[in-house]
């Protein structure tokens, strides 16, 4: 996909469609400011150092975090080119990432924002995946998003 445009979903990618209460402007806000990213990305028992998030929001900047997993300490870093975005849109990033399953390169993040007034519904396309990296893609997106809702739902978002 660029420049927002639709893409074709293979069974190697991930595919979630997903609805925050919150306005468009405050979701964007949660994936484009580092301090914000930092408190939500990843699943129960990971972290993401603020220090590590990087979100250069030009076409070819950074999208950047590293998850560490609070029991071993291990750490994953996710490395991202911006491709295309319009705030606040949509956001494709193209990643590499080293996950527990192994590493991962040329992978596609897209994300598309739909203005709902006091809700967003947020669609996100990711892959290509090997079987058992995009089932656990897919699995650690839900429990992020958890995390996010709780956010979300809080009055100070």
């Amino acid at each position: 996909m660029s420049k927002g445009r639709p893409q074709e979903v293979t069974e190697h990618d991930v595919f979630i469609s997903r609805s925050f209460a919150a306005p468009r402007d405050v979701v964007w806000r949660f994936w484009t400011e580092p301090r914000l990213l930092a408190t939500w990305f990843g699943p129960e028992g990971v972290d993401v150092p603020l220090e590590s998030v990087m979100v250069d929001l030009v076409e070819h900047g950074r999208w950047e975090l590293t998850m560490v997993d609070n029991a071993t300490g291990a750490t994953h870093p996710i490395r991202g080119r911006i491709v295309a975005f319009q705030a606040p849109e949509f956001l494709d990033v193209q990643l590499t990432a080293l996950t527990a399953a192994g590493p991962v390169d040329n992978v596609v993040l897209r994300l598309q924002f739909h203005d709902h007034g006091d809700r967003t519904r947020m669609t996100l396309h990711q892959g290509p995946f090997t079987d058992e990296i995009r089932d656990m893609t897919r699995d650690g997106w839900a429990l992020s998003f958890t995390k996010l809702d709780t956010l979300l739902e809080r009055p100070t978002a």
